[in-house]
Parts: structure tokens; C-alpha cells; sequence
């Protein structure tokens, strides 16, 4: 039997240390986009994850190494076959309206988690049962090994396992919560939240946070902010002109091309969380034509090119690399399996694919989102490439959030659908084949796009039971050549994006996702 303990702090050491170095602040934020779907099971988009992490816990989060540790959980058992792991709660751990968490909540929170993210789905197929032997203790019980159970219960994304009340949780995972108890540093004030002008969060005075040092999104989660306020302003001028005279104090990812205008000014600070960056993905609709043919799909990795996206996008050579890699370039998955030929502008050899395939100049139904800088040029130059290549494109415009829903919908293009979506991922989460859900070929469990092939899957199964790192590449091969064969996911490129802050603001983590516990204003 092995055991693993990190126990909190005792009530004094929290007390002393803690609560009181919070005085009263309010930071204001330009988040990357407006927070318009406040359910992070339901969605994959991060400005919603964010808030998940601002008003929810974690039962393990990942550090600064990228290695999980425990935050929900005190300590754990694990049965010398691995078969049967026992988890006890900290003391303490209270919802924001009073009742304390229990193995209760827990429960129903890991099986929606499971029924939407692709890691927790394999972490599902592994399992026997779950159960609750008393209030702060619960127990799954495997039907065989399944060496990533940590790694998976502390995973920051897309989709990551934040407890809710088991009431809330119990909703099922297709329908969007609409309680916002939450357990985690700050409080979510929904009485205050007004889509497209402004998000607030107060600190949580009944959450006790961890001893640890704060370490990525592991450690203690002290609230030194009083309040704080993520505001709307669509325009990027606009809100470069408020940091710059003090109407707010950060940005969270300003516009590339703006950079050297904020570089110029003594009071403001540019920093860089996630150092290795983030990644351009291109994903089809599998479920409607013309997309849901295989030629259509390796048509268009023909006409595209990483180089046109990045110039157009990021600008700053600073801030970017081609990267023709599925699980990021500087991760150790890092291969070239499968990129032959493609993402290098071949317009003649997608005109020729197009003409065998029969394409009838079918609209290519291509989303593109107006109000996210860091994406809004995407689908211009996807339009450009693509039409260069012979193809017939119909860009549709839409704020990000309605883009995110859109993307959501399986009808036909001309029934509010679309063929071609585009967004970025941390190349922390797509490192290698499980955690990047960005090659999962589940069908209608999959990302949006909802691409379907047991030879992808197969090939992760083994992956995620494969213990030899030279095995683990190959097989990370495998998976990219044919995720590139079948057009399941395009990389369009590596960024890295800065974040911009008034210099009496200090305290933000080094971590995949912007957080607000630590931080504080001078």
C-alpha cells in the first residue's frame, strides 16, 4: 500500500499568513475575450475555464514542473496492484453558501468531467466504480492500470476537473449549469455580471488555502485581491489608452502589433506566463459536405501555410515559429511524422486534389472570430490560402463567444453549421497523445468537428499504457501521421502571447492560465 500526504496548514499558520495580507484591492482586467458561458464542463473555450479556476477547486493541479500535486486532497492511498486509489478531502473545504464539500459532490463532478473530456473518457473505460466511503473520503476502483489517474485529475484544460456542488453537478453534460456555487478563492457576483461590459469576482472569505507555496496552479491559492473585475473594451487602442493612464492595471493579451507602444512606457510592464506559448489549430466538420470528404480535408493542408498565418497574426518574429508539429515544437513529442507536402502553399496540388475529388465550388463555410486579436486574422488568410487553392469560401464574422457556440452545432452549414473552425491551444496541453484532445477521433465525444477513426484510438490506448519512452514516440508518430492523413487537426504555428501590466501590479504565476490568487496591487 503506498501513501501520499500534503497536509494544509493548520487554522493560526493560514490565518497568520494569509488572511492577513489581503487588503483591500480591486484590480481591472482586459481579459482575452468576454465571458458570455459560465459552465467550464460545458465548453472548451478558456476564457470560461479561467473563471472555472477563479471560483472552483481542484482535487490535483499541475506545478511550475508540470507534475500534479494535490490541492483538494489531503493525502491517498493506492493498492499495490494500482487498481484501487483512496482519496481523502481536506478539512475545511466549504461552498461559498455555507455546507461543507463532501466525497458527495466529488462524485457526480468526476462523471460529468468524464462524460465530456477525452482523458477523463479513457480514465471512465479503465474504471470499475466509484465510491464514497464517508464524507471526506472517496475511492475508484479500476478494471485495470491506468498510470495517468493523477495526471488526468489534475489536467488544466481544455476540459479540467473542477468540483461543483453535486446538485449542480448532476446536470447533464449536454445542458449548461446555471448555479454558480463555487468552492475556490473567489466568488463569482452574478448579480453584478453584465455580458459584454463587465465580469466581477470578490475574494472568498471562507476558503482556506493550502500551505504550499504557490507553484503553476498547485500550492496555496491566497486571495490578496479584494475584488476583482474583468472588463469588456473590444477595441485594442482602447484598451492599450486606459492601461497606459491607469484606468486599468493589465491586459491580459494585447495585440503583437501594439507591443512596442506599451515597450515605451516606464509604467508599464511586459511579461510572458506561458513561455512555451500557445498553438494555431484548424479543425474540419467531419458530419457536413464538403468537409466530411477525406480529399476535401487533404485539399486544404495542401493550400495552407504557417507562415501566412503567423506574419499576419502575430507580426513579431519575436513572438512566433512555424512549428509542423501536432504536439508543439520544445515538448518532448516534438516530430515531423506526417507533414510531407502539407502547410507549404501547395495551391497547383490542391486544385488537382479538388478536381479529382468532383468539388462543385461548394461554399466552404469558414468562422471567423471579430473581437479576439489574437485570432481575428486567421480566417482571412485561411480564406486567402484556400481560395488560392480553388476553393469557394464563405467567411462568416462573429464575437468569440458566438463563435464558440456555433462551433457547437452539427447542421448543415446552411442551417447556421460551418466547415472550418480555427482557435489556440497551450502547447502544454497538447504535448502529447492523451492529454492533446485535439486528437481524439471519438466521433461525437471528440472536439468539435467530431472526427471518427479506431485506428487513432487504438493507437492512444496504447500510448497510455506504454511505459517505454522510445516506444511512447513511436507510437506519438503514429498518432501525428495519421491525424495529418485524415485531416483530423492543422497546426498553423507557435506563438507566445505577453502580458501587459502596470508595474505596481506583481504576483502573477508562471502557469498555462491566467490566475489571480497571489497577486496583488501595490
Amino acid at each position: 500500500m503506498q501513501r501520499r500526504s500534503f497536509l494544509a496548514a493548520p487554522a493560526a499558520l493560514l490565518a497568520s499568513k494569509a488572511f492577513a495580507q489581503t487588503p483591500a484591492r480591486t484590480l481591472r482586467v482586459v481579459m482575452h475575450s468576454d465571458l458570455k458561458i459560465i459552465d467550464p464542463i460545458w465548453t472548451t473555450a478558456y476564457i470560461v475555464r479561467n473563471h472555472g479556476y477563479m471560483i472552483y477547486d481542484t482535487l490535483f493541479a499541475l506545478d511550475g514542473k508540470l507534475e500534479p500535486r494535490p490541492q483538494m486532497v489531503e493525502s491517498w492511498t493506492t493498492s499495490d496492484d494500482g487498481l484501487v486509489w483512496t482519496f481523502r478531502l481536506r478539512d475545511r473545504l466549504k461552498w461559498n453558501d455555507g455546507p461543507p464539500v463532501t466525497s458527495a459532490d466529488v462524485l457526480p463532478s468526476l462523471k460529468r468531467w468524464m462524460d465530456k473530456d477525452a482523458v477523463g473518457g479513457l480514465l471512465a473505460k479503465a474504471m470499475k466504480e466509484m465510491t464514497a466511503p464517508d464524507e471526506r473520503t472517496f475511492r475508484i476502483a479500476l478494471k485495470e492500470p491506468f498510470s495517468l489517474i493523477l495526471k488526468a485529475l489534475a489536467k488544466p484544460a481544455s476540459v479540467p476537473l473542477f468540483v461543483m456542488p453535486g446538485r449542480v453537478a448532476e446536470t447533464p453534460v449536454n445542458q449548461q449549469i446555471s448555479d454558480t456555487t463555487g468552492c475556490g478563492p473567489f466568488v463569482f457576483k452574478r448579480d453584478e455580471w453584465k455580458p459584454g461590459e463587465k465580469v466581477v469576482y470578490v475574494r472568498n472569505p471562507d476558503y482556506v488555502p493550502r500551505a504550499e507555496p504557490p507553484s503553476g496552479l498547485a500550492g496555496g491559492k491566497v486571495a490578496k485581491l479584494e475584488r476583482v473585475e474583468w472588463l469588456s473594451i473590444a477595441d485594442m487602442q482602447t484598451a492599450i489608452n486606459a492601461l497606459i493612464s491607469g484606468e486599468i492595471d493589465m491586459i491580459e493579451a494585447p495585440s503583437h502589433d501594439l507591443l512596442p507602444v506599451l515597450e515605451k512606457d516606464r509604467d508599464i510592464e511586459i511579461v510572458i506566463p506561458d513561455t512555451l506559448g500557445n498553438t494555431y489549430l484548424l479543425r474540419f466538420n467531419w458530419k457536413q459536405p464538403p468537409t466530411s470528404d477525406l480529399r476535401i480535408r487533404r485539399a486544404a493542408e495542401l493550400a495552407l501555410r504557417q507562415d501566412d498565418f503567423l506574419k499576419a497574426v502575430i507580426g513579431d518574429p519575436r513572438y512566433y515559429k512555424v512549428c509542423r508539429a501536432m504536439f508543439g515544437c520544445g515538448t518532448p513529442f516534438e516530430n515531423a511524422a506526417g507533414m510531407d507536402g502539407i502547410l507549404q502553399g501547395d495551391f497547383e496540388g490542391s486544385r488537382k486534389l479538388l478536381k479529382e475529388a468532383g468539388y462543385d465550388g461548394t461554399p466552404i463555410v469558414l468562422l471567423q472570430s471579430t473581437d479576439l486579436a489574437v485570432l481575428t486574422n486567421l480566417a482571412p488568410v485561411a480564406k486567402g490560402l484556400l481560395e488560392r487553392g480553388g476553393f469557394k469560401v464563405d467567411m462568416q464574422s462573429m464575437d468569440w463567444q458566438t463563435l464558440v457556440a456555433r462551433r457547437a452545432k452539427k447542421t448543415a452549414p446552411s442551417e447556421g453549421g460551418w466547415n472550418i473552425a480555427m482557435t489556440a491551444a497551450s502547447a502544454v496541453l497538447l504535448a502529447d497523445p492523451i492529454v492533446n484532445h485535439y486528437t481524439e477521433t471519438t466521433g461525437d465525444r471528440a472536439q468539435f468537428g467530431w472526427p471518427t477513426d479506431a485506428e487513432i484510438e487504438k493507437l492512444r490506448q496504447e500510448f497510455l499504457h506504454q511505459t517505454d519512452p522510445a516506444k511512447q514516440r513511436q507510437i506519438a508518430e503514429a498518432v501525428q501521421k495519421r491525424v495529418m492523413d485524415l485531416g483530423v487537426t492543422v497546426p498553423l504555428g507557435q506563438y507566445v502571447q505577453p502580458m501587459a501590466r502596470r508595474k505596481g501590479v506583481k504576483g502573477n504565476i508562471p502557469s498555462p492560465v491566467t490566475v489571480f490568487w497571489n497577486v496583488e496591487k501595490a
